[in-house]
């Protein structure tokens, strides 16, 4: 909100960009993209994972230049969410998410779904990437065809595919 010199609040400009009027995308497995293939800049890349919102529309990237808010909603070929990186903390998996995002690990809410691993966060799917699946994967093991998680002592079995409620 701006603030004018009569003390009227002023609420910013928002140019809403839809989803299918995007130019670039999140592909499943989590590199930005657009017609000429995937983003090559790493201040880029990560400028704009830091940047993702959702809202009741979906998610969007935006960014404020000149008082003006610049909402692009944005198609993701999975999900728009991915943990980059594990970190163990006090002998707790520590999750970052590709937002920057840090969660704690809820292995009740893992699972696996075409031999990929997910946590659902509320309403947010969140997909593992290639390094933190390698990064979780000392704390996995598995038993007559199913996987499980030993966190703190205690172990859980991984689902497979999320349950609709």
């Amino acid at each position: 909100m701006t603030q004018h010199a009569d003390g009227a609040d002023k609420r910013p400009d928002v140019i809403v960009i839809p989803k299918e009027n995007a130019v670039f995308w999140l592909d499943a497995d989590g590199r930005w993209r657009n017609e000429d293939g995937p983003f090559r800049h790493k201040r880029i890349i990560r400028h704009f994972h830091a940047s993702i919102s959702k809202d009741e529309n979906g998610y969007f990237v935006s960014q404020t230049t000149d008082g003006i808010i610049e909402k692009v909603y944005f198609h993701h070929e999975d999900t728009a969410l991915f943990v980059v990186r594990m970190i163990s903390e006090n002998n707790r998996p520590l999750l970052v998410l590709n937002t920057g995002k840090q969660l704690s690990l809820s292995p009740e809410n893992l699972f696996v779904d075409h031999d990929r691993l997910y946590l659902i966060d509320g309403n947010d799917t969140i997909k593992f990437g290639e390094r933190a699946l390698f990064a979780i994967a000392e704390w996995i093991d598995s038993e007559n065809g199913r996987l499980y998680i030993r966190v703190n002592g205690d172990r859980y079995e991984i689902r497979e595919k999320a349950e609709k409620s």
